[in-house]
């Protein structure tokens, strides 16, 4: 896939984090002691069907990143993930089922049990 710099940037506009998923990660980042810190969103090759996401803390500024705010929290997706991650939204659960991060994503064909996987 060739995309320009104008739509990778497009694509990633369109990542949302939640209130309830934006107050989650400022609350890591208050315990942590740390607020030079996005919340880093990427699309990796793996899992059972081929793409997996990675959710993790990052202090670096990569050539191409595309930085989104919400509630005080920067989202941050590199150009290569942004493609795949268009219109995705972070959200995050506490149920008694369940408690952790999620992403409904609709550039997702299909996905494995995990839900962590998709292509």
């Amino acid at each position: 896939m060739c995309m320009s710099d104008q739509d990778v940037k497009t694509a990633a506009d369109g990542i949302v984090l939640t209130d309830a998923a934006a107050s989650k990660v400022k609350s890591l980042l208050e315990q942590e002691g740390r607020d030079d810190l996005a919340l880093r969103v990427a699309v990796q090759p793996g899992g059972c069907s081929g793409l997996r996401y990675q959710l993790f803390f990052d202090e670096r500024s990569l050539d191409g990143d595309v930085v989104k705010e919400f509630g005080g929290v920067n989202v941050v997706t590199d150009r290569m993930s942004a493609p795949y991650l268009g219109g995705a939204t972070v959200d995050f659960v506490d149920t008694i089922e369940k408690q952790g991060f999620t992403i409904d994503n609709p550039n997702a064909t299909g996905s494995c049990a995990c839900g962590d996987s998709f292509h």
